[in-house]
This record gives C-alpha cells, structure tokens and sequence, in this order.
C-alpha cells in the first residue's frame, strides 16, 4: 500500500497516534484476562502492532476504540456500549477528524460475530449483514481519516480447525469450516476492503487457514496439518477447560495478526 510507506516515512510532523477498532480481538480478549475487563489484555494485536512500529515512529500510542462482540451492526447501533459520540463508528470519526495529520494509521477486524451462528447455516445472513453494512463504515472512516491516513482490514482465522483432533467427525469439520466458511468469509470480507480502497492483513495466510498438506508435530496428538497446528498453538480453541475452548488468539497468535498488519503499514 504506497500510501503507508510515504505516510510514515515523510518529513511531515510525526503522527502521534495508532486508531484500533473492532471487536474483542482489537482489544486482546484472553481467557487469561481479568473478567471485569471483560477478559481483555494488554498482549493483543493492537498493542503487538504498535510495538512493531516504535522503530519507526517511537512516539506512537495506541487508542482503542474496540468493544469485545461487536458486530458492524453494533458498531453502527452502539447496542453493546455506550460510546460518548453514540456508538464506535461516530466515536472513531469524531477522533479521526479532531486529530488529522496526527493518526499514522488505521486497524479495523470486525464482522465475525455478524454471523448468528456458528455453523453453515448462518454463512449467508453474516455476510448479508457484512455486505449492507461494512462499505458504510469504511467510508465514513476514509471520509474522516482524510485520503492519505492508511486504513486496514484484515481476514479472519478459523478456530474450528482445533476439531481435527477429534477424529474423523472432526476432520470433516474442519475440512467444512475452511472449504464453506472462513474461505468464503474472508473473500467477502477482502473485496468489501478492496473496493474501498484499503489494505488487507492477510490473517488466514498467516495461520496458513487452508494448508492441510504441510504435516507437523503438535505435542499430545502427533502429526497434524500446520492449519491445524497453529490453532492448537496460536488460539484457546483447543485448550481443555476452564480455559478453554475458547476462540480468541494467545499471544503468539496476536503476534502473527500484528506481523499481518505490519506487513501492509509497515513494508
């Protein structure tokens, strides 16, 4: 994205800020965090993200607007939090427009839990719900950022892949999930992005999401495919209870979401 590199690297005043929005995964959500902060840490991708690029711009501090399960529709609703300006959406606009020239760049993940269920059948009202709702929130964005503050979406990995494990039902599963979900999922999601005009962290790449052909150990089970292994390795998906099942990343895996972005803003 040519307008990163010229955005962080120009002689212009250095921009103070990182804008973070989205859902829980914005916000470090761990099972391990404290559960009046509902569950959020300081391990997350935005706060990885930032440290990433503390070479670059040593000044830079994160703002995160996200809210654990926020949907677009929330985001534009402001169901789930009270935001001073209403909802997240107008929050991030209102910021984005009192601190132009100020912010070096934009995260957004959001649209998972647009989906009603977790399974098949809630594929198409998820991303019904994405499609009315995402290209009104990335344009606001882009309206109040101005044209030259980079913005960047990201795909989503699929924490149903922690099922292989489980024999063959679970590898059928988790064959499903990739093939009819996340895979269609993320190409929905990088097209609403790309037709905006913004960048892409490729997540599902990272957490190689459709490689069952590359075999590896994971300790307690064996070989397994890397998809696989990096959910195991990378999520709460596969951990036992109380920790577990949980389909947020660990630290690990907020560091390879933060390397994603990075590789967009920070090339």
């Amino acid at each position: 994205m040519g307008s990163s590199r010229r955005h962080l690297t120009s002689g212009r005043q250095e921009p103070r800020y990182y804008l973070s929005l989205g859902d829980s995964l914005s916000t470090g959500v761990q099972p391990i965090g404290p559960e009046h902060l509902q569950f959020r840490t300081d391990e997350g991708y935005s706060d990885q993200l930032v440290a990433l690029a503390h070479e670059r711009l040593p000044g830079l501090r994160v703002v995160k607007l996200g809210y654990p399960g926020e949907s677009t529709a929330t985001m534009l609703d402001g169901s789930l939090f009270a935001y001073p300006q209403g909802n997240q959406l107008a929050e991030a606009a209102s910021f984005l427009r009192s601190h132009r020239g100020e912010v070096a760049f934009v995260t957004l993940d959001i649209g998972f839990n647009d989906f009603p269920t977790r399974d098949l059948a809630g594929i198409a009202p998820g991303l019904e719900a994405v499609a009315r709702n995402l290209p009104g929130i990335l344009e606001t964005l882009r309206e109040a950022a101005g044209p030259d503050t980079p913005i960047v979406g990201m795909t989503i990995y699929d924490p149903f892949l922690a099922d292989w494990v489980n024999g063959p039902d679970g590898q059928d599963l988790a064959r499903t999930s990739v093939y009819q979900g996340v895979l269609p999922i993320n190409a929905g999601l990088t097209a609403m992005y790309t037709a905006a005009g913004l960048g892409v962290a490729d997540v599902e790449g990272a957490f190689a999401t459709s490689d069952f052909e590359t075999m590896v150990m994971l300790e307690g089970f064996g070989p397994v495919p890397l998809n696989v292994a990096r959910i195991h390795e990378w999520t709460w998906a596969g951990s036992p209870p109380p920790l577990g099942p949980d389909p947020h990343a660990n630290a690990r895996g907020y560091r390879a979401i933060a390397e994603a972005f990075a590789r967009v803003l920070l090339p």
